[in-house]
């Protein structure tokens, strides 16, 4: 049976790709007579014209705008494109797709998405809550409201170098006061307060992207390392691997929070070989090709989940496996691009030329 899976996330900046492009190519790959839905929030997300993996695209309105106008411009969508699945692909949209999945299950389209109560115990600032829950080590962290914490930090047993978060995107490595500072006030005005500071440990970050059944199970997981990053510190190549204990934490997490869906675990291993949980993702990270690279395709399990099929739990990836991210170029017409900024959608060629 053909499927219609629409799909957020389609921007794709190259220092710091949304994950939406890689799971339809994900899609695309597993089952060829998928129809793939586009879902962004602007114009020049490309991901929204690539008909090499989504074949519509349309704009949504922004999360600030409120639940009832998303239900609304989703039903609407839905009214043209009879979707099957949603998969959610951003931190900032989780809580409100979470909180309108009933509305969107009596409409016929399924999702496979964490609850509110889930989102919140897997926030930055609650972290270390989660880790005693899941029997996780977490380094020390905090919730900040004013700058001037950082000159009287190191009274209070901080020690610099800190890392400085926002609260859902962004993470800047602070040497000293002033840095800290700096970093604070550009996080602050781009993603609000609170802002959170983490002692930093030194190590190897390790990734895990997985599935969880929602009955406290993980369906499937894929690990890898960073191999080369962005300015920002993304990936930009990485290798796959087999690790027994980041397998063994992600299962513990599962079984903590009986998470539904997509999820990243961003560890790292300090010199000890100790492992420690320093962010957890909920939804699919941008280098979620990789799965289906090590022939573990995970948006293709949560598509499965979501149809309410029985799946059995994926066996490990292999080890040794590379990904190599690189930029291309998407090439749109003009008509396609200003019927996106007048009618929110983009059409396919032969659509625009009747139009």
């Amino acid at each position: 049976m053909n499927l219609t899976v629409a799909i957020t996330g389609m921007n794709a900046r190259a220092d710091n790709p949304g994950p939406g492009l890689a799971v339809a190519r994900c899609l695309r790959e597993s089952d060829a007579g998928t129809r793939i839905v586009g879902l962004g929030y602007e114009a020049l997300d490309p991901g929204l014209y690539h008909r090499g993996y989504v074949d519509a695209g349309y704009l949504l309105p922004y999360p600030s705008h409120g639940e009832d106008a998303l239900l609304a411009r989703i039903l609407e969508l839905h009214q043209r494109e009879h979707i099957d699945v949603l998969i959610a692909c951003l931190d900032s949209e989780m809580l409100s797709f979470a909180r309108i999945e009933a509305e969107l299950n009596n409409a016929g389209i399924r999702t496979f998405l964490p609850d509110a109560q889930q989102l919140a115990l897997r926030n930055k600032d609650r972290l270390p809550e989660l880790g005693e829950r899941a029997g996780l080590s977490v380094p020390q962290t905090q919730s900040v409201y004013q700058s001037a914490f950082f000159y009287g930090c190191e009274a209070e047993g901080w020690r610099y170098p800190l890392m400085v978060k926002g609260l859902f995107y962004d993470a800047k490595l602070a040497h000293n006061a002033d840095e800290a500072v700096v970093a604070f006030q550009r996080i602050a005005a781009e993603w609000g307060l609170p802002v959170l500071v983490q002692s930093l440990v030194p190590g190897e970050e390790v990734n895990l992207a997985g599935v969880g059944d929602g009955k406290g199970g993980l369906a499937g997981a894929v690990m890898m390392k960073k191999r080369a990053l962005t300015d920002k510190g993304k990936g930009w190549a990485g290798i796959s691997i087999y690790d027994e204990e980041l397998l063994q934490s992600a299962q513990r997490f599962c079984a903590a929070t009986r998470w539904r869906g997509g999820f990243e675990l961003e560890m790292l291993r300090d010199e000890k070989g100790g492992l420690h949980l320093i962010e957890i993702n909920p939804r699919f990270p941008a280098w979620i090709y990789l799965s289906a690279g090590v022939g573990r395709n995970l948006p293709e399990l949560q598509v499965k989940l979501a149809q309410g099929q029985r799946v059995l739990p994926l066996l490990p990836a292999p080890a040794g496996i590379w990904f190599i991210r690189y930029a291309e170029e998407v090439i749109v017409s003009l008509a396609e691009f200003e019927n996106i900024i007048v009618r929110g959608e983009t059409r396919e060629a032969g659509e625009l030329q009747c139009a």
